[in-house]
This record gives structure tokens, C-alpha cells and sequence, in this order.
């Protein structure tokens, strides 16, 4: 006869739900006798119980199964026949609890055929429901999943599902995906999922996505946790998609490159790549997001009113904020060597150092990159810059700024790297120049008001503010703010103390500015300036006196790091609590940093990355 293949009722699970805590209860209940009123004074009483009963008694019903005694039930798949007591198989499985207790012909039939299961599957199973265990391999695991789906064993459904997890790769993650999607495995279908967007450069260039139909293609480009180095790897993985059968999907190619963030590319690759590819100019769509790229590149000062999905960058789930210290000085040395903090382990690991020695440099993250600008590396001041690029562990040379400059200010503001101010070797700074990562260009700015040596800059509500900082005669208070919308430099009330080589990080609407010299000390106090009321106030003080430190804002915490007290360049590295306005002391660098650079940035799987570059050879894909 023929098995009905509908899943259990609920209630069928819910019985034997109530019959196994029966069971237990009466175990327990057993078991408890010698504490119990039974055992009243005077009468002896002992219970056996014996923890192997349960194997041995299975053993020797499973030696039953094989002699193919008192067996009730024949299950067969084809010509095969496989023979099982219904008790046992109805025990395990609630497709046969129902099939053998319900009004279905089966109930009082020896036989049943089985339909649309894989007669090996069905053995391990049944052996399965004898033993209690089963070997899952790269051979089996296809067919065991839908077998142990269709007879509701959601033991061995569930450890398919966790050796399919341990077996993604970039080559067979989408396979796994559609697999689970088609079994309803929903954990699966989400961990594979969320594997191919994670390593999305590799799978893009495998058969299987290659063969993904369009809905699925869209649904991989357009996730804004999509992990790739560039946007450049996407717009290629639509092109190699759509030329792989270019007839039949020529159609699809302006809605794919709509999810695509050319703004995001360098203008080399628009101009190179993009424009003169035939299927972008032959699509009037692809043409129009082209356009709106380009504008992008060549209207900097507009980029704020140009903002989009397409103009932010996307943002991997698992992405972390990391502190980055950055070169410095300790002594007579010039670092050129790097390393990070993870707040999470509260822990500071090397990376690659820089291509050149660095103290007094500008640091700033932008996107997913680092920019190193400036600085004095012993000999010279520099006007010479560098990326450092989290996902291979590396540095690169980018085109120098127009002015050389140590004891900078810097800081990122769509989508720009401003240079303020500093010193060139010669004379104090009151220049700014800007540098646009998309273009690989510096352009000038409006000049500060006031020469500004050792000075720092914040962005707080889409304006830069510079503070403090030395003119060659007098360490300053004061403070002032430009709108880039402007173009124009205006003075701010200036801080109670004067400050050169403090650190200022914004957060929230608040302005800090910590530490820092007066002229005649390093300090450790601290005040923060409100911008809707337009004064500062002061904040708790740092255990330690810094001056050309860093002050940094991660997550809303700030860190101060490193610097010098008066009489040492210092290691140390302190977090600020701004709800209980209180600093707490956490793990020392690795290396002592006076004039250190330093800043935040959002990094995915930071420490593998790093550790795969010193172990790996550069041009090898890790897997």
C-alpha cells in the first residue's frame, strides 16, 4: 500500500509528547521510592536499576531486526524490502507514530510502500531508530535530509543541518542555500545566505553563481551587508553574470546595475571600465546611473545633497569598530610600526607597518580605508601620504598633499580628507587642503584665521571645528568653524584653558577637547563644548597628563591614547565614560607613542585578516 508523505499532525507530537513525561514521572517516581512514605520504619526495601538496560535491550532487538523476528512491519522501496518493528519505528518517528495509530490503511497492513525516498536513506534511518546513532558523509547527506524531513526524525534532520554548515565553502555555498531553501532548513538557508554575502569576492567568480537566476543575482548585489573590498568586484560579477548567457539576460542589466554604488569607484575605473562598456552604453538606464556617478566625482561640495544607498557604503554584518595607533615616537625612534585595539577583547595587536616613519602625521578613516597624511619622520617634515587597506593588511602610496605638514590637524567629512594647518619646517599653518580618495587628487581650501602648529579638528554637525594649537609666539584658546557649504571660517568661543597637541574627538553634538599643553604643563583636564548653547563646560580629568596624544570617539566611548606627560612618551590608554563622566583604565599599548597618530575604523573579521597576510603569500585566496 501507499504512504500518505503529509507531515504528523501536531497533536500526534503532542501525545507522544505526554506519553514520554508519563514514562519519566513514573521513572522518577521509581526511583524516589527509598524516600518516600512507602519506606516506612522498619521495612527493607532496595531498588535496582540497571543504566545499560536500555543498549542491551536494543541490541537485542535490533539482533531480531537482522534474524527478522517478531518483525510486524516490511517497508519497501522498490525491489528492496526492509523489515522493523512498529513500536520501534513509531517510537523515533512521528510520520510513522501517525501512520500506525491513525485511520490510514497502513495501521493493520505488513506492508507499506514507501514513495520518493531514497532506499539507502531509509536504512540508515531505520538503523538509526535502532542504535540511536548514524554516519552523515559528503556522499549521503543529500539524501539523509529530505528522508529524515519526510519521517520527522529532527535529530538527524538537524545534524545535517550542522554538517552542511561545516562544509561551506565559496564554491558550494549557493548550492547548499537553494538546497535548504527546498527543504525548508530555515537556520541553513540563513547561514549559507549570509556565508555567500560574507565572502562574496570568491563566490562571485564560482559556476554556481554563474547559473543563479536573476532574482537571486539582484537579491546578493542589492544587500547592503554585501563584504567586498570595492564596488568595482560588483559591477564586474553583473558584467561575467550577464555575459555568461548574454541573450536571454541583456535585459536584466540596468536593474542589476541600479544596485551597484558607482559613486563608490574611483573615477580611473568609471571613465576606463564603465563608460566605454558596450552593454552600459547601449542601456539609456545604465547611462543615467552613470551620469549620477560622475556628478558625484565632479561636485565635491554638493555630496552631502547628493547622498543616496548608492553613495553609502555597505555595511557587512559582523563589521567592527577597531582603534587604530599609528606611528609616533618614543625617545630618539621614529615608529614606522602600527597596531590596533579591539575594544571587545580589550586587546592591542600589530599590523603592517608604515612604508615610511611617522610621528606628528594626521590619521583619519574614511570608508573602509585609513589615511596617514603629513608628519616628521626624523629628518624632514613630509608632505607624503599613504592608505592602509584592512582587508589585505596593507599600505600604499597616494599623491602627496601640496604642502609639506607635521602637527596637523585632520579629519574625514563626506567623503573628503581635510588637511589643517601644521607646520612645513619652516613656519606655522594656517592652509587647509582637501584630498579626494575618488579622484587621488588635493585641492586647497579657505586658510584658518589664526596659524595653527599642534592643532586639532572635529567634525561636528556637518562643520569643521579647529582648536587650540601653537602660532610660533602664543599656545592658544581659541576655536573656529568652517562650513564647507560656505567656504568661510568663523570664530567660536574659545576654551577655558589653552591647549596645543590635545586630542578633540565629537560625539553626539558635543565637541571634547582633553589634555593637551598650556605652555607651561601637560595636562589631563578636560572640557566639551555644547553647540546649542554654545559654551564649554568642563568634564572629569584623565588619570594621566598627555600632551600630542590622540583622543578618539568608539561607539560613544572615547579613548585617549598614548602621548607624553612632561617626562616620557607614554604606552598607556584610557576609556571616558560620558554618561558617568568617568576615565577607567584599560590594556597599554604594545609600544610607547608620543605624537601619535590614530583613529577608528570599521573592519570585518580584522584579526583573521591580519593574520592570513603574515602567513599567506599576497597573491594566494584564502578559503
Amino acid at each position: 500500500m501507499e504512504a500518505d508523505t503529509k507531515s504528523a499532525p501536531l497533536d500526534v507530537e503532542q501525545e507522544q509528547l505526554s506519553t514520554r513525561n508519563y514514562v519519566e514521572d513514573m521513572v522518577a517516581s521509581i526511583v524516589g521510592m527509598e524516600n518516600s512514605d512507602i519506606c516506612s520504619p522498619g521495612r527493607i526495601t532496595h531498588f535496582h536499576h540497571s543504566p545499560d538496560h536500555c543498549k542491551i535491550a536494543f541490541d537485542a532487538i535490533n539482533k531480531m531486526r537482522h534474524n527478522i523476528q517478531m518483525t510486524d512491519i516490511t517497508l519497501k522501496v522498490g525491489d528492496v524490502s526492509i523489515h522493523a518493528h512498529r513500536i520501534v519505528l513509531a517510537s523515533t518517528s512521528p510520520y510513522f507514530y501517525a501512520m500506525f495509530n491513525g485511520d490510514m490503511s497502513e495501521r493493520l497492513s505488513r506492508e507499506v510502500v514507501l514513495h520518493e525516498v531514497d532506499v539507502m536513506a531509509l536504512q540508515l534511518l531505520v538503523d538509526y531508530s535502532y542504535t540511536g546513532g548514524i554516519l552523515i558523509t559528503e556522499d549521503n547527506v543529500q539524501v539523509l535530509l529530505p528522508a529524515s524531513s519526510l519521517l520527522q526524525i529532527v535529530t538527524v534532520r538537524e545534524a545535517c543541518c550542522e554538517f552542511l554548515m561545516g562544509q561551506l565553502h565559496p564554491s558550494n555555498c549557493l548550492g547548499i542555500r537553494s538546497f535548504a531553501d527546498a527543504h525548508g532548513c530555515k537556520e541553513l538557508h540563513s547561514k549559507s545566505h549570509k556565508y555567500a554575502l560574507q565572502n562574496f569576492q570568491e563566490v562571485m567568480s564560482t559556476e554556481e553563481f554563474l547559473l543563479l537566476p536573476f532574482g537571486e543575482v539582484e537579491e546578493l548585489i542589492s544587500n547592503n551587508q554585501l563584504n567586498i573590498a570595492s564596488e568595482e568586484k560588483v559591477f564586474l560579477a553583473v558584467l561575467n553574470w550577464v555575459k555568461h548567457c548574454i541573450a536571454d539576460r541583456v535585459q536584466y542589466i540596468a536593474k542589476l546595475l541600479s544596485h551597484v554604488r558607482l559613486p563608490l569607484m574611483s573615477r580611473d575605473f568609471l571613465m576606463t571600465t564603465v563608460d566605454t562598456e558596450v552593454l552600459v552604453r547601449d542601456s539609456a538606464e545604465c547611462k543615467e546611473l552613470l551620469l549620477e556617478a560622475m556628478k558625484y566625482h565632479l561636485l565635491p561640495e554638493q555630496r552631502s545633497l547628493l547622498i543616496s544607498e548608492r553613495t553609502c557604503h555597505r555595511r557587512p554584518e559582523g563589521i567592527e569598530h577597531y582603534v587604530f595607533a599609528i606611528g609616533g615616537g618614543s625617545l630618539f625612534a621614529i615608529h614606522s610600526e602600527c597596531e590596533v585595539y579591539n575594544p571587545r577583547s580589550d586587546r592591542w595587536f600589530p599590523i603592517s607597518p608604515m612604508i615610511c616613519k611617522r610621528s606628528r602625521s594626521g590619521v583619519t578613516g574614511l570608508g573602509r580605508m585609513l589615511y596617514v597624511v603629513g608628519g616628521y619622520d626624523g629628518a624632514t617634515d613630509l608632505a607624503s601620504a599613504e592608505s592602509y587597506n584592512p582587508q589585505t593588511n596593507s599600505w600604499t602610496s597616494i599623491t602627496s598633499m601640496g604642502t609639506k605638514r607635521s602637527c596637523l590637524g585632520i579629519c574625514s567629512f563626506d567623503g573628503l580628507v581635510y588637511a589643517c594647518g601644521g607646520y612645513d619646517g619652516a613656519s606655522c599653518l594656517s592652509s587647509l587642503e582637501r584630498y579626494d580618495p575618488l579622484t587621488g587628487v588635493w585641492s586647497s581650501c579657505p586658510a584658518m584665521n589664526t596659524r595653527r602648529r599642534y592643532c586639532r579638528v572635529a567634525v561636528v554637525e556637518n562643520c569643521i571645528y579647529a582648536l587650540g594649537g601653537y602660532d610660533s609666539t602664543n599656545y592658544q584658546a581659541s576655536v573656529e568653524r568652517l562650513d564647507p557649504r560656505e567656504g568661510k571660517w568663523t570664530g567660536m568661543p574659545s576654551m577655558s584653558s589653552r591647549r596645543s597637541s590635545c586630542g578633540v574627538a565629537s560625539v553626539d553634538g558635543l565637541l571634547y577637547c582633553i589634555g593637551g599643553n598650556d605652555g607651561t604643563m601637560c595636562m589631563a583636564s578636560g572640557e566639551r563644548f555644547d553647540t546649542r548653547r554654545n559654551s564649554w563646560e568642563p568634564i572629569a580629568p584623565m588619570h594621566s597628563r598627555r600632551s600630542t596624544h590622540e583622543v578618539v570617539n568608539c561607539g560613544g566611548v572615547l579613548v585617549a591614547l598614548g602621548g607624553n606627560d612632561g617626562s616620557s612618551s607614554l604606552n598607556s590608554v584610557e576609556l571616558y565614560d560620558i554618561n558617568l563622566n568617568k576615565w577607567t583604565i584599560v590594556a597599554s599599548m604594545m609600544t610607547r607613542r608620543s605624537s601619535v597618530g590614530a583613529s577608528i575604523l570599521e573592519c570585518f573579521n580584522l584579526e583573521l585578516a591580519v593574520a592570513s597576510s603574515q602567513v599567506m603569500p599576497r597573491n594566494m585566496v584564502l578559503s
